[in-house]
């Protein structure tokens, strides 16, 4: 199954385009990066409410734009349910209403969600007879959502959904989102410049900068790529997991999650045995050991390799460690402790970790980081 494929240039004014990637043909696929680096001018010409001046945008088997033989499908054939920073309801309709314009649209094609599924993820049941004006911006926001669910999208773009939202609000949204992606089977495209959104919610990440593609790949990869200052220049860089729930232990209150053939023990975990849970390692809470330590009270001793080190601007090293197949974490240290350490790509050492510091970041909670 093949999902959506861009390569577009566009001049915006003084402003150049230039990019090409991939998105997943399901799940979240973000792009990420500063204010201004063009993120969402690239929905806007997915969407055709934007031509670029040449490339190709490919949606699976369906051309949605192509230069060179002169296709440009006007908006309402692509298929796009596109959902704004604001929720742009009809104030005179109720949410039902709302809604059912959404199914209006839908023009005939297969159906992607029903009126009561929709209603039920993003549980907005009880919202159906009211009107916009005595909602909340995350209700709104998910009304918005259902209503782009509604007119049976091929591909749903989703252009900053929480940026007008406070930190209770957005916390309050991010689960419904969790469950959106799970439940209905659709590329969605995601922009954002909040790490905390894009590290609960993609799947894979498109990093952009002044209309450029800098790099694109699985979220657990680009996390711990120390060559993106976008990402490793941050003083919350990070490392995702995508973990699966092995075991929990009640008496010792921890739970035991497995992922590349690495354990790791954290505090209990709300999802059930056999569960996957994306977990979250702060490069600062990740420390260094040149021989295994003896008693600590750390529960996660790691042996791992070095893979690389980033200097940053800030006067630390930001180090890459390669732990088993496909499993990385990020150390924060500073440059005297990797003197004294001798720290060199290839050197064996190990990652000590405290459960406390393991976080989930799936729908059992999330870690709010500076944005």
């Amino acid at each position: 199954m093949e999902g959506l494929k861009v390569d577009i240039r566009q001049r915006l004014g003084g402003f150049s385009l230039e990019v090409a990637f991939e998105a997943a043909p399901t799940g979240v696929t973000a792009l990420f990066g500063p204010s201004g680096a063009g993120k969402s001018a690239v929905l806007a010409a997915i969407a055709g409410a934007s031509a670029p001046d040449s490339g190709r945008i490919r949606l699976g088997e369906l051309v949605l734009f192509d230069s060179a033989t002169g296709v440009n499908l006007p908006a309402e054939r692509r298929g796009a349910g596109w959902v704004f920073q604001d929720a742009r309801l009809f104030p005179h309709l109720t949410v039902d209403a709302n809604l059912r314009y959404g199914q209006k649209r839908a023009k005939g094609r297969p159906e992607v969600a029903s009126f009561d599924e929709v209603v039920e993820v993003l549980g907005i049941g009880h919202l159906l007879p009211r009107r916009p004006i005595a909602l909340s911006g995350g209700e709104k926001q998910r009304v918005a959502m259902g209503r782009a669910l509604l007119s049976q999208p091929r591909l749903l773009l989703m252009d900053e959904p929480l940026s007008a939202l406070d930190a209770g609000r957005k916390a309050e949204i991010l689960p419904f989102l969790d469950r959106l992606k799970s439940t209905f089977p659709l590329p969605i495209l995601y922009v954002s410049h909040s790490l905390t959104e894009v590290t609960r919610l993609a799947d894979r990440l498109v990093v952009m900068e002044q209309g450029r593609v800098l790099a694109e790949g699985p979220l657990s990869e680009m996390l711990v790529r120390g060559d993106l200052k976008s990402l490793a220049g941050r003083p919350d860089a990070a490392a995702a997991l995508d973990t699966r729930v092995a075991s929990h232990d009640p008496e010792r209150g921890l739970s035991r999650l497995t992922v590349g053939g690495i354990e790791l023990l954290t505090p209990i975990v709300a999802q059930a045995v056999g569960a996957p849970a994306r977990v979250l390692v702060m490069a600062r809470d990740v420390l260094i050991a040149a021989d295994r330590p003896g008693r600590i009270s750390a529960r996660n001793v790691l042996p791992a390799q070095i893979e690389k080190l980033a200097h940053r601007q800030d006067g630390t090293v930001l180090v890459t460690l390669t732990l088993g197949a496909g499993v990385s974490l990020l150390s924060a240290i500073t440059e005297d402790a990797s003197h004294a350490l001798g720290l060199t790509p290839g050197a064996q050492v190990w990652a000590v970790v405290k459960s406390v510091a393991v976080e989930g970041i799936g729908a059992s909670g999330l870690r709010t980081l500076d944005d």
